[in-house]
C-alpha cells in the first residue's frame, strides 16, 4: 500500500492549541502518513450565499482535502459545554457539497480540554453530528484529555501515559483499518 493520507481537523483555530497538540500526537501514533491539516477559516453557513455564489473556495477545498484523505481525525475543544462554532460550521458547509464526502471515511474523535471531563460533552455531540453525515465512526476508549493546560509539556509533547496509550490505540485501530 502508498503511504496513508490523514487529515486531523482541530475544533480550534489557535495556532497554539491543545487540540493541536493532540492532533499531533495522534498523527505520531498513526505512524508513516502524508499529514495534511485542515483549514476552518471560512465563512459562516449562508443559504442566501450558497444560492448566490455556491459553495465558497475554502469550503471546497476542505471538501476536496476530505475526498483525496484515506482517513480522519478530528480533535475538539469544549466551549460552554458544546461543541466549537468553528468545527460545526465547517461540518455543516461540508454536508452541502456534492457527494458526501464525508460518508464512508474511517474517523477517529479526541479532544483535550481545561476542564475536568476532557471535552466529554463536545466530543459526544461532535460523534453526533458525524453520525449524521455517514462517517465510518472508529469505536474505542475515549481519549479526553482533561487539565490540558497540565498535559502537555513546553515543547507541546503529551506526557501522560495513559492519554498516550489509549491514543496510540485509537491510531493504530484507524491505521489498520485503511491498511
Amino acid at each position: 500500500m502508498s503511504t496513508p493520507k490523514l487529515l486531523t481537523i482541530s475544533g480550534s483555530l489557535r495556532k497554539g492549541s491543545y487540540n493541536r497538540m493532540l492532533l499531533k500526537e495522534a498523527a505520531k501514533a498513526f505512524g508513516d502518513a502524508e499529514v495534511i491539516e485542515a483549514d476552518l477559516d471560512l465563512p459562516l453557513y449562508d443559504g442566501d450565499l450558497e444560492a448566490a455564489e455556491g459553495i465558497p473556495a475554502p469550503v471546497q477545498a476542505l471538501a476536496d482535502q476530505i475526498k483525496a484523505v484515506d482517513a480522519i481525525v478530528i480533535s475538539s475543544p469544549e466551549y460552554n459545554k458544546g461543541i466549537p462554532g468553528v468545527l460545526k460550521n465547517a461540518l455543516d458547509w461540508v454536508s452541502r457539497v456534492e457527494g458526501a464526502v464525508l460518508k464512508d471515511k474511517p474517523t477517529v474523535v479526541v479532544s483535550a480540554a481545561a476542564g475536568r471531563t476532557g471535552g466529554e460533552t463536545a466530543q459526544f455531540m461532535v460523534l453526533h453530528c458525524l453520525t449524521q453525515l455517514q462517517v465510518r465512526l472508529m469505536p474505542g476508549p475515549a481519549v479526553l484529555v482533561a487539565g490540558a493546560m497540565n498535559e502537555f509539556d513546553e515543547s507541546g509533547a503529551l506526557q501522560n501515559e495513559l492519554y498516550l496509550k489509549t491514543l496510540a490505540t485509537r491510531m493504530q485501530a484507524l491505521r489498520a483499518e485503511v491498511a
